[in-house]
């Protein structure tokens, strides 16, 4: 009996916003491409940052970066990302993560 109230009690509470993962497509004009602004995102932001993809030329640079984090600490993130220059452009999936 009192598993079912625990477990009940469990399924009342509020659940809490935790952590999110999110991708994002970073492109980066000529002026922007020696800048480590990735490291500055996970040092500036309580974000962790994972680089997916990543081309990067003379002209430009395109990064497909996750970041995992508090909802609020990825927009701030963002914000300075565009900031700075930087485009910044959600990942659409749809295909199954494995």
């Amino acid at each position: 009996m009192a598993t079912r109230k625990a477990a009940k009690s469990a399924a009342k509470a509020p659940k809490r916003a935790g952590p999110q993962k999110t991708r994002f497509w970073l492109m980066y004009p000529p002026k922007l491409i020696k800048r480590p602004s990735v490291w500055e995102l996970g040092h500036k932001f309580k974000v962790t940052t994972n680089v997916r993809q990543a081309s990067v030329t003379d002209e430009i640079g395109i990064v497909c970066l996750e970041v995992e984090g508090e909802r609020n600490e990825i927009k701030a993130g963002i914000k300075w990302l565009e900031g700075c220059g930087v485009r910044v452009e959600p990942v659409e999936i749809n295909v199954i993560e494995s």
